[in-house]
């Protein structure tokens, strides 16, 4: 009843379809991460720490916050930061209540790179990610990747 052959294996529909998925992940990262660097300058993960930090607002966000939504290890998140601070994207502060952390805000060009990033992530997004999926499944498919998305985030281990 199992897989007992590399051939087999490689038809399994399970893993044929998987594998068009992360196929279709990964090409499409790679056209809108270009797209992104081509017309803004900046890379794919620097535009999604932008969208993070963005959502927290004036409050700011901690390194070890961006770290865990971005499955990034402190120092990575540290690095990126620092590539982003020297780009003028966002600033740090040290977190009024504790010293110890570091609070990561949007300066006035970070929120203006978010803007003209997002508009020209969504035209890409539109062209490449829905239009090629037929009006009446593109609803169910995003619903569909949501839950894959959130199974998938509570199997991971809690980043401590």
């Amino acid at each position: 009843m199992g897989i007992t052959s590399a051939k087999e294996a490689a038809y399994d529909p399970r893993v044929v379809a998987f594998g068009r998925m992360m196929g279709a992940a990964n090409r499409l990262e790679y056209l809108l991460g270009r797209a992104l660097e081509a017309e803004c300058g900046i890379s794919h993960l620097m535009f999604e720490v932008l969208l993070i930090v963005g959502r927290a607002g004036e409050a700011g966000m901690s390194m070890r916050a961006i770290a865990q939504e971005q499955v990034l290890t402190t120092g990575g998140a540290t690095r990126l930061v620092d590539r982003m601070t020297t780009l003028g994207l966002v600033v740090r502060a040290s977190d009024a209540e504790d010293r110890r952390v570091q609070l990561v805000r949007l300066t006035e060009k970070g929120e203006e790179t978010t803007v003209r990033a997002a508009r020209v992530h969504v035209e890409n997004i539109q062209r490449l990610f829905l239009d090629p999926l037929p009006a009446g499944h593109r609803e169910q498919f995003a619903l569909d990747l949501r839950t894959l998305s959130h199974s998938a985030r509570d199997a991971l281990p809690r980043l401590r």
